[in-house]
């Protein structure tokens, strides 16, 4: 018989989260995250379902009844989102040259569904004229849109005019928020969105495990009709909102845990007032970016374009990226990560989500940062922090 192995009692580092997330919980979402369990049947259990559905419809600024938060990461949303809508043989317009596109196209293989590429350039946003050309080249059936892109540091602009272009032909739109949702301005409804999803862990400064969905009528009605049922149980949406609707037919057994946690990071959204936190995630990164551009580095994305909850810095020649990002991690607690994918090595991507997004945050980030570059001889134009 084996014996038990040795392990120390719990502790971790007190890490200030500025990556591409997650970003620090808020003590309140710990604290609710500390409640004992109830049952997924208790009434009780069911009335803070009910809840987290009406904080979510404010947080997206929808009135779509089908609201929830799906049981796994942004990722199992993502795949929820295009197992539900895309059919065999539909074909999805994706950007295939863009690193989550990729994922969706791969996705999409996988449920049986022809892939459509918009090659254009990963690192910049879409643009609606390419969008429109593709639309007029096919028969497109589904039209997957990032609207803010944690590889890049690319806030997506236009999204009405490019789901305008999907409804135009009769398409469907599904919209990945997960570095968007709370944090940047964001109106489902208004803008035609037809599918989108979220993520707890980063604005919401939440736990991962259960993470935004909604689907609006147009979208939900295609579901109900699809010919074949989804090729995921788990993740059908007609069963999932079996249990998060009238019904409360039971579906599978609900983390307790990161529900407590999404009620509570949602609450804490509807008390500061949406357009309260968009702008202040606006402020907090305005001065991590002026800082950063003190310092004499450039932000990769174009001005007209950025992403405060997402900002990405161009690493300079003769900078070791790994080294900095150590030496932040060693000497400060503070964590940020390098690029993904075709950007490793070319870019830092620091975030300012959430609870993360705090002055006090910014100010012991580029301190740490200053002393990293010096340490590698790159010459500070002047001190980020401002007398």
């Amino acid at each position: 018989m084996r014996s038990p192995p040795e392990t120390d009692e719990l502790d971790t580092p007190p890490r200030i989260l500025m990556g591409p997330g997650p970003s620090t919980i808020d003590p309140r979402v710990l604290k609710a995250m500390s409640t004992q369990a109830l049952g997924y049947m208790d009434p009780r259990f069911l009335d803070i379902m009910d809840d987290i559905q009406e904080l979510l419809r404010y947080t997206f600024q929808t009135n779509n009844d089908w609201t929830l938060a799906i049981s796994g990461t942004g990722t199992a949303a993502m795949e929820a989102s295009i197992g539900n809508l895309v059919e065999p043989g539909e074909k999805v317009l994706v950007r295939t040259t863009a690193y989550w596109g990729d994922r969706v196209a791969q996705m999409t293989r996988r449920v049986g569904g022809e892939v459509v590429p918009l090659d254009v350039s990963g690192t910049d946003p879409l643009d609606p004229d390419d969008v429109a050309e593709a639309f007029a080249a096919n028969d497109i059936d589904v039209f997957y849109i990032c609207h803010a892109d944690t590889t890049t540091g690319i806030r997506q602009p236009d999204m009405s005019e490019l789901t305008d272009i999907a409804h135009e032909h009769d398409a469907y739109t599904i919209v990945d928020c997960v570095t968007s949702l709370s944090g940047v301005e964001l109106h489902v409804d208004d803008w035609g969105i037809d599918v989108a999803y979220g993520s707890p862990q980063k604005c919401l400064s939440s736990t991962p495990g259960a993470t935004p969905l909604t689907v609006n009528e147009r979208a939900r009605e295609k579901i109900q009709s699809r010919a074949s049922d989804t090729d995921s149980w788990y993740l059908d949406l007609d069963l999932l909102m079996e249990y998060w609707g009238d019904e409360r037919n039971y579906h599978h057994t609900a983390p307790v845990t990161p529900y407590y946690g999404l009620r509570e990071a949602l609450r804490l959204v509807a008390e500061e007032g949406l357009e309260n936190r968009w702008e202040r995630h606006r402020e907090v990164a305005g001065e991590l970016k002026a800082g950063i551009e003190r310092i004499g580095l450039e932000m990769a994305a174009p001005e007209e374009y950025w992403l405060p909850s997402l900002n990405t810095v161009q690493v300079p020649d003769g900078v070791d990226d790994t080294a900095v990002i150590e030496f932040l991690m060693d000497e400060y607690d503070v964590e940020i990560a390098s690029g993904l994918g075709e950007l490793d090595g070319e870019i830092w991507r620091i975030g300012c989500m959430g609870y993360s997004a705090r002055r006090q945050n910014v100010a012991c980030l580029l301190t740490g940062l200053e002393e990293a570059l010096e340490a590698q001889g790159y010459e500070v134009t002047e001190p980020s922090i401002e007398a």
